[in-house]
């Protein structure tokens, strides 16, 4: 095992990093919930793991700090996140041993106000800094998540929290952020997990800001929207979210008349098909989301985390997967899934509905709604189409009545998008499978930007 290994949740776009201490220990920086890769990083070594680190509160997942715990690990978080359950507190300029190798806690204020940063040396020597939320690979974090009205004041704060922890360690020095490409609590990033001191100094384009005020400028401009469950998730990791352990058993089986209960008593049912699954038969009023990396990610957009959730799932589909994504994000409440499937509610003779799906060249003869994100939007689309984001789209969708197909970059978003287009009255939308990339190379037309 090497000295540092990164755990990737490509759905989120956050990397946990598990840090091998050298005497059958590990240490895990801002785990997920779920403790099954650490375990068996573990298990593989014939160790344990005995730390759990936290770089601040997550907005995005809920910690799994608390899940290690229950396998022994001692779990160090910053001491001004006010965690109300078992840990040792640290602050800034705090070192902690474990065992030959040691981590320094260095006060980035920023992304939360909380924020530490960790420095991991041996002896004097530096190996590496686990930078959270504050330093990412070609960006950084979004400051924004806390409250509207110290937005500027923590851009503020990032901008001094860098200039004075991060970029006076040594160029050569390696960068491990939690947070990457795909989350929504950066503020746009590349590919790599990982980077160096040097390559961000020379390549960042937030770091090229000629002073506080211009970074700050920079920073804001390039803030997007993100999902409306980050606004409770870091209460949860603070009050400390419930020890599931590692998921046994499938979702239950529900038959037609439970499933039909539930939903009349308030349940959401989201049918996790792919796109032409789901469009070929599905029961009317289902919320589509295709069950993917970023499922959780628009779980969390569409639905109230309280609510109880029934499912539709293919009988090909991973239920650990689907228990998995929703478990990332507390949402907890899943009762679960249709026995049967789609064949038993056909078998119960109940109405099924049922959407067209177009290929991308067939696109511009429909009137068009785009539901992909602002940014992707400017970049480039179909000519004349009408743009409102997947996670705004259901309070708009009493507007949408002259839509009659959705586009995304491949199906999935618009699959999303027309099926709550059906719960808002306004069923039968066409799905396009493809996205307006796909719309030019079948028609030789050229995309409009901005």
């Amino acid at each position: 095992m090497s000295l540092v290994t990164p755990v990737v949740d490509e759905g989120l776009g956050n990397t946990s990093w598990l840090v091998d201490l050298g005497d059958d220990r590990l240490a895990v920086i801002d785990p997920g919930r779920h403790p099954g890769p650490y375990l068996a990083a573990a298990e593989r070594t014939g160790g344990r793991v005995a730390y759990s680190v936290e770089t601040h509160l997550h907005a995005d997942f809920v910690t799994g700090s608390r899940e290690l715990a229950a396998y022994g690990a001692t779990v160090i978080a910053p001491a001004d996140g006010e965690l109300a359950w078992p840990h040792r507190p640290i602050v800034g300029g705090e070192v902690v041993g474990l065992a030959g190798l040691s981590l320094r806690a260095l006060a980035t204020p920023g992304h939360t106000p909380e924020h530490l940063a960790y420095l991991l040396s041996d002896g004097d020597t530096p190996l590496g800094v686990f930078t959270g939320g504050s330093l990412l690979v070609g960006a950084v974090a979004r400051t924004d998540l806390i409250a509207a009205d110290r937005t500027e004041e923590l851009a503020r704060a990032l901008w001094r929290s860098l200039q004075e922890q991060v970029l006076t360690l040594p160029d050569d020095l390696a960068v491990y952020p939690t947070h990457g490409a795909g989350s929504f609590c950066s503020a746009s990033a590349g590919d790599r997990r990982w980077s160096t001191i040097g390559d961000e100094r020379r390549c960042n384009p937030l770091l090229a800001a000629v002073d506080e005020d211009a970074f700050v400028s920079a920073l804001l401009d390039g803030l997007g929207s993100y999902p409306p469950y980050f606004a409770h998730l870091r209460e949860v990791n603070r009050s400390g979210p419930g020890v599931l352990g590692i998921p046994q058993s499938p979702l239950l089986g529900l038959d037609v008349d439970e499933l039909r209960r539930l939903v009349a008593d308030g349940a959401v049912l989201v049918d996790t098909r792919p796109a032409d699954a789901w469009a070929a038969a599905h029961v009317p009023g289902a919320l589509a989301i295709p069950l993917r990396p970023q499922f959780a990610s628009w779980l969390g957009w569409l639905v109230e985390p309280h609510q109880r959730l029934v499912f539709v799932v293919g009988a090909d589909q991973d239920r650990a997967e689907l228990v998995r994504h929703c478990h990332q994000i507390g949402f907890d409440h899943l009762v679960g899934e249709l026995a049967g499937g789609m064949a038993a509610w056909r078998a119960a003779r109940l109405p099924v509905a049922v959407n067209s799906v177009l290929p991308p060249g067939d696109a511009g003869g429909y009137r068009l709604l785009d539901v992909r994100q602002d940014s992707e939007h400017s970049a480039g689309h179909v000519p004349g189409v009408r743009h409102v984001e997947l996670g705004a789209l259901a309070g708009l969708a009493d507007q949408m009545a002259e839509v009659d197909a959705v586009m995304c970059g491949h199906g999935e978003r618009a699959t999303t998008a027309a099926s709550l287009l059906e719960r808002a009255g306004r069923p039968g939308v066409a799905v396009v499978m493809g996205g307006p990339g796909d719309w030019a190379t079948a028609t030789g037309q050229m995309l409009t930007t901005g």
